[in-house]
């Protein structure tokens, strides 16, 4: 595991940070990106990477398409999932241009070839991208279909030998319930990864705990539209919750 830089007093030199594509419509009426909330999403990677960390990124599809609800419209479950992988690809590009806005150098990689977009990721030069400075968003999830992008950011963490998986939500963290239904729902301020399992919590899927457990990633949960609370959880401040071994 990379060493924990020291600079700006943050725990963590390498990081993986997943988000929905959900967050990026955050705000909207119906469109698939909010253009406020992208400039705002890019202006925090901003910060982070001001303090010297390395960032990698993997971005969901949902606010364009998802392969399950797709079953319900003819459309096969593979045939869905690809859809979907495309739809990360597109986040993925309006990202990229989001951050190289605001100064930032990025590379999109991503597990389908298309050249003509990105780069297929290929771990040896996603490391170097990273060592060079550079963000590394990680589009079309893991390649494969019946993979939600939760296990590709699992995967790519694991990869990358990333010191935590940041899983940035519109809510403070993991809750017994769904807190926007149920108001009587209690936030964990630390959960292990096998109660996390056991619970069924669906923060994220099974196949992405399982391999953070055996990787021995740390997998933290945060509200991510909350002013500079990524920046307290990468000072180790207890914000978010804390999914551990």
């Amino acid at each position: 595991m990379p060493t924990t830089k020291k600079k700006g007093s943050c725990r963590f030199k390498r990081i993986l940070l997943k988000l929905s594509g959900e967050v990026l419509q955050r705000g909207s009426s119906g469109h698939s990106f909010d253009p406020t909330v992208l400039r705002a999403i890019a202006r925090q990677i901003k910060e982070v990477k001001d303090l010297g960390i390395q960032v990698a990124i993997v971005v969901g599809g949902g606010n364009i398409f998802r392969g399950m609800p797709g079953e319900a419209c003819g459309i096969d479950r593979t045939t869905g999932d690809y859809m979907g992988m495309l739809a990360t690809v597109i986040n993925s590009l309006a990202l990229q241009s989001a951050l190289e806005e605001e100064g930032v150098f990025t590379r999109v990689m991503t597990a389908i070839s298309m050249p003509a977009v990105a780069e297929p990721f290929i771990l040896r030069r996603a490391i170097r991208h990273l060592e060079k400075g550079r963000v590394v968003i990680c589009g079309a999830g893991t390649g494969n279909p019946y993979f939600t992008t939760d296990s590709a950011a699992a995967l790519r963490a694991s990869e990358i030998d990333a010191d935590v998986l940041l899983k940035g939500t519109k809510v403070d963290g993991i809750y017994t319930a769904d807190p926007m239904k149920d108001p009587k729902a209690k936030r964990f301020k630390d959960i292990t990864y096998t109660d996390a399992l056991s619970r069924q919590l669906k923060v994220m899927d099974a196949a992405a705990f399982s391999l953070c457990m055996e990787k021995q990633i740390p997998i933290i949960v945060f509200n991510f539209f909350k002013k500079s609370e990524i920046i307290r959880v990468l000072r180790g401040e207890p914000v978010g919750t804390l999914v551990h071994s």
